[in-house]
């Protein structure tokens, strides 16, 4: 079974179950998925491609959560952050930053990058290994942290 169709199959559960936050997650995400597949060029959402649309997803939310918190609006930011779950249960599991940052100490080793001015080439290198793995954000302050 493919991602997406565990996703439709996880969204006629939520309507069943009458879960409402999970059911509208759910569509959100169907709803991006679908935008994707018609935008453009006709083409098949494969499970890379719903993985990129989720952390896409999952990014917005927490961006949203943060935004209604610093306006004071609580309430909405819980809802962001419990749709946020519901995403990131469908991807795979975030390595720690102790462990991302040995991966990318050792990709900066093996590719004998070591200044700033080399940050593009080394997040490239970087984001092939841990694409999907862990957050872009965690990712990068951890790659400009290492290179001095």
């Amino acid at each position: 079974m493919t991602l997406k169709e565990q996703i439709q199959q996880d969204f006629i559960e939520a309507m069943k179950a009458r879960q409402e936050d999970r059911k509208n997650a759910l569509a959100m995400l169907k709803a991006a998925i679908m935008r994707w597949e018609t935008d453009g060029e006709k083409k098949v959402a494969g499970d890379e491609a719903v993985l990129a649309i989720i952390q896409k997803e999952v990014k917005q939310r927490r961006d949203a959560a943060e935004g209604f918190r610093s306006g004071g609006k609580e309430d909405m930011a819980l809802k962001e952050e419990a749709e946020m779950k519901v995403l990131q249960a469908y991807l795979p599991e975030q390595l720690s930053e102790e462990k991302v940052r040995a991966v990318i100490s050792e990709t900066l080793t093996e590719a004998g990058i070591s200044s700033k001015a080399e940050m593009g080439r080394a997040m490239g290198l970087v984001m092939g290994k841990l694409k999907g793995k862990a957050d872009g954000g965690m990712i990068n302050r951890v790659v400009a942290s290492l290179l001095q």
